[in-house]
């Protein structure tokens, strides 16, 4: 079983930057990640990070937000700088142990105004 504690979200004007956290307990994990869920839309991914360090990005996200963890601390961080308006959602984190079951966290809001 994994647990996991996101903290970090809140509000910031249209091009500035907010960094968001999240703590995996109870288990090592493999990959790690952050999906996003705007009002009205499915949730999509925003970046991904194996336990190697392989990132991948969604493209509207790509040059602005970055994607790290820290493996002794079971920890995985977004920067996002430049932020948009329509970066606006409930970001979630997402973990998947090596038995290829994902666990996400409880979701922490991000707003950003024009």
């Amino acid at each position: 079983q994994v647990q996991l504690v996101e903290s970090g979200g809140g509000f910031m004007q249209a091009g500035g930057s907010l960094r968001l956290s999240c703590a995996a307990s109870g288990s090592i994990v493999s990959a790690m990640g952050w999906y996003r869920q705007a009002p009205g839309k499915q949730r999509e991914l925003v970046a991904t990070i194996t336990l190697g360090g392989r990132t991948n990005y969604a493209d509207s996200v790509k040059g602005r937000f970055t994607i790290s963890r820290d493996n002794a601390k079971n920890t995985v961080y977004l920067q996002m700088n430049s932020l948009k308006p329509e970066d606006t959602a409930v970001y979630y984190c997402n973990a998947r142990n090596f038995a290829q079951r994902d666990y996400w966290g409880q979701g922490t809001q991000v707003t950003v105004s024009s």
